[in-house]
């Protein structure tokens, strides 16, 4: 089906914000892996690829990713065809470099997993796994405002014009009965739009006396002296809600299933893993961030940041609906046609092999 005249008006504000790359070339830049060292000898291709070229961001809740490029777990499953990792700010550029091809395979929050997928009227991409839960709280100066209520009248940060923590904030504070309008941030509270890299600087610049962000954004926050006011999780049943997928291109999914379930093997290795060496987990997650970005988390910005995580294989279906909605109610979009926007044969294929109950696509998967 395709989008509406306001939807396409929606992404296309959502496209022109500034994306942030990591390095000036391409749509993400290569990430430290030691990938051809580790494929063990007289090991196979897998369907016959080189590579698999894997995207994801530089963000604790795409920890199963990090993890998985630094402890091998990915490279073990796909043999002799060598794990090629790419790094991302930005939701809207992953999605470009899996539209072109630059990516095979890619972490990414739900909204732009969305937008993608509607943008392209069902053609671009397939949710196929799920990734992390939780991992998002609003924190404030605690000199400006001691309670919920106090919020009203504040400046508060989220990442992005229409991204997943953007849409959660405004959904919130019409729930509070305030008014927002979704596109300038203006309203009983004034929504500033800044990147999670220069949100700890507008903080302490005392440019922003809040914001509802992701982790590890709102632990360095909290270091500088900000309070959890609220966590998200809180406000979902069973404290349960998608924060990171597994998304795939519907092109490669089709030509090199193989490869997809190595990946998706990889995953459910890796988050069982993480659950069960949570301590080791947590370093080697660090250990790849630095050699990502050059640099690692200080131990009071990584240990309640991981805390706030949970690590699982369900992609909490319902809940990418819900904010879905939450979207709609906002004015950011009309109601979206999310039929077919997950494919969870494989991965359920693998949770069987694996003895584990088998997941649910909200009643939005392929036919």
């Amino acid at each position: 089906m395709p989008a509406s005249n306001a939807f396409r008006r929606s992404l296309a504000v959502i496209a022109a914000l500034p994306l942030l790359s990591l390095a000036a070339c391409g749509y993400g830049s290569e990430a430290k892996d030691d990938g051809a060292a580790q494929i063990a000898a007289g090991a196979k291709k897998t369907d016959g690829l080189d590579s698999v070229k894997i995207g994801y961001f530089g963000n604790l809740t795409h920890a199963t990713a990090l993890v998985g490029v630094q402890k091998g777990f990915f490279q073990k499953e796909l043999g002799a065809t060598t794990v090629k990792p790419a790094v991302f700010n930005a939701g809207p550029s992953e999605i470009e470099a899996l539209n072109s091809g630059s990516i095979d395979i890619g972490w990414i929050g739900p909204s732009p997993a969305i937008n993608g997928y509607t943008k392209s009227n069902g053609k671009s991409l397939k949710i196929i796994g799920g990734s992390a839960s939780g991992g998002v709280k609003l924190v404030v100066n605690p000199e400006k405002i001691k309670s919920l209520k106090d919020v009203k009248g504040k400046r508060i940060a989220t990442p992005q014009l229409g991204n997943t923590q953007d849409v959660a904030f405004l959904n919130w504070a019409a729930e509070q009965g305030w008014k927002i309008d979704a596109q300038s941030g203006k309203g009983d509270v004034t929504v500033v739009r800044t990147d999670n890299k220069i949100t700890p600087d507008a903080y302490a610049s005392g440019s922003v006396d809040g914001a509802w962000v992701p982790e590890p954004t709102a632990s360095k926050l909290v270091a500088e002296g900000a309070k959890v006011l609220l966590d998200e999780a809180t406000l979902w049943p069973d404290e349960k809600f998608v924060i990171t997928n597994i998304i795939v291109r519907q092109g490669f999914l089709k030509d090199h299933p193989k490869a997809v379930e190595a990946v998706l093997k990889a995953a459910v290795e890796t988050n069982k893993w993480i659950n069960a060496h949570p301590d080791e987990a947590k370093a080697a997650a660090n250990k790849q961030l630095a050699a990502d970005s050059g640099k690692a988390l200080p131990a009071d910005i990584l240990d309640p940041a991981w805390k706030s995580i949970r690590f699982t294989d369900d992609p909490l279906a319902a809940t990418l609906d819900t904010e879905a909605e939450q979207a709609v109610k906002a004015g950011l979009l009309e109601r979206p046609n999310l039929k077919g926007i997950y494919d969870l044969r494989i991965l359920n294929k693998v949770l069987e092999a694996e003895g584990e109950s088998p997941v649910d696509d909200a009643g939005l998967g392929s036919s």
